[in-house]
């Protein structure tokens, strides 16, 4: 069983900076990612890490958000810059390990003005 918990998400204008963290219960060796679901919408993919540290990303993110992993703190970022409302949503951490599929709770992100 793995249990993540994220953390930083807020509200921030347009242009601003955001960064989340999750941190993993145990050691993950797996997949690691952040997800987002906007207000009416399904949840998609946004980074992901693997262990080696290999990343990738939707292509409306790429260039402004930057995943890392900490493995011996069992955590990964999502540093967020040049923030755009349509950034707004509750972002998910996500790990795929050994098959299985586990989740945190989220965080909401708001960029308004």
């Amino acid at each position: 069983q793995v249990q993540l918990v994220e953390s930083g998400g807020g509200l921030v204008q347009p242009g601003g900076s955001l960064r989340l963290s999750c941190t993993a219960s145990g050691s993950v060796f797996g997949i690691l990612g952040w997800y987002r679901a906007a207000p009416g919408e399904a949840r998609e993919p946004v980074a992901v890490v693997s262990t080696g540290g290999i990343t990738n990303y939707a292509d409306s993110v790429k260039g402004r958000f930057t995943i890392s992993r900490d493995n011996p703190k069992n955590t990964i970022y999502l540093q967020m810059n040049s923030l755009k409302p349509e950034d707004t949503a509750v972002y998910y951490c996500g790990a795929s390990v050994g098959g299985n599929n586990y989740w945190g709770k989220g965080t909401l992100v708001t960029v308004s003005s």
